[in-house]
């Protein structure tokens, strides 16, 4: 009796059926040319599945199972496979540039496309959208150097102090918890038109990339009564591990003080992984994650109050250089920029 074994092998960007035949103990190996590949496009606005698996293999393992399957697209770095009812050639004017996706179907014809193609406008920063003349403040998508052609989304503010800056953390309403653990922190949250961290991890893996000048930040704060004040550093990086802060030089024109330099140097805690140097853990007793020394001149991610007064010292959003340790803004932002591009 015959049993049928079949795997999914990708040669030269082609997408090939391998099928084993066990006969009376005798293998016969046989190979269906299924799909042919064009990186970096996709087929928009016919998929009837989404699904999130390990390797385009696999993607083209569920398409060449389901006989509605036309053609798929796979994102290689969010792992989304998407199986189309229709191709490429069927609705050639949805068949888009898309940075990290992968498209297949079964015409020689596809064309295979490169990372260098000419018609992806890759911007790899805020700065970089900013001087190709979008000049609102919002959301965006980015291709950053180290990203290995991976995107981010992330909050521009094109208006703020010439513009171009990467907004990475946001305070307004307390809609979101800060009180997260170390693995939420790693990866982000929050929502980037509210409330939100983009994540530890995204940070080291922007700051690490000099290759076009070193990252500048900016902290960005605002009292209950309307009033403004910022801080600014040089040399910003978040270095991989522990996540410890490093910064430069305080900017001598900032308005709100320098309440970062005690914390220059110091690792990343939160309230499951204890890096200060005090008995206790800081950020469990400030109930915010934070680079805590012993414990913390400011806390921009500590609880959210509803106006200024916090509920004890070192507690709430708080910048000690401005308004001291026992006042709760009400908002703060804190946002990076690469210093020459």
């Amino acid at each position: 009796m015959a049993k049928l074994n079949a795997s999914f092998k990708v040669m030269n960007l082609m997408v090939f059926l391998e099928v084993v035949i066990f006969v009376d103990g005798h293998q016969f190996h046989t190979r269906q040319q299924l799909m042919y590949a064009a990186e970096n496009r996709a087929l928009q606005g016919f998929a009837y599945a989404t699904k999130t698996v390990r390797s385009r293999v696999i993607c083209g393992r569920e398409c060449s199972m389901d006989k509605r399957c036309m053609s798929f697209n796979f994102n290689d770095c969010s792992k989304i496979c998407e199986l189309n009812l229709a191709t490429r050639r069927d609705h050639p004017e949805d068949f888009n540039a898309t940075q990290g996706s992968v498209y297949f179907d079964a015409d020689e014809d596809t064309p295979l496309y490169s990372l260098t193609d000419s018609s992806l406008n890759l911007y790899r920063s805020c700065k970089m959208l900013l001087d190709a003349g979008y000049h609102s403040s919002g959301i965006y998508t980015i291709y950053p150097e180290r990203f290995d052609g991976c995107s981010l989304r992330v909050y521009c503010d094109m208006k703020t102090d010439g513009g171009g800056w990467i907004v990475f953390q946001r305070r307004q309403d307390g809609s979101v918890d800060f009180y997260l653990n170390w693995a939420e922190y790693q990866s982000g949250f929050g929502d980037l038109s509210g409330e939100f961290w983009l994540g530890n991890d995204n940070l080291v893996t922007l700051t690490s990339d000099d290759s076009r000048g070193t990252w500048e930040l900016r902290v960005d704060l605002e009292d209950w009564e309307n009033n403004t004040a910022w801080a600014k550093y040089s040399d910003f990086q978040i270095s991989p591990g522990e996540y410890n802060l490093n910064i430069g030089q305080y900017d001598a024109s900032s308005t709100a003080g320098d309440s970062l330099a005690y914390h220059r140097g110091r690792p990343f805690s939160t309230n499951d992984r204890d890096n200060d140097v005090w008995g206790s853990n800081c950020a469990q007793s400030r109930r915010g994650a934070w680079w805590f020394r012993g414990c913390s001149h400011s806390g921009l991610n500590g609880q959210y109050y509803p106006d200024e007064h916090a509920a004890a010292y070192e507690k709430g959003v708080y910048w000690h250089h401005w308004k001291g340790y026992s006042y709760s803004l009400k908002t703060c932002q804190m946002k990076l920029r690469a210093m020459r591009q």
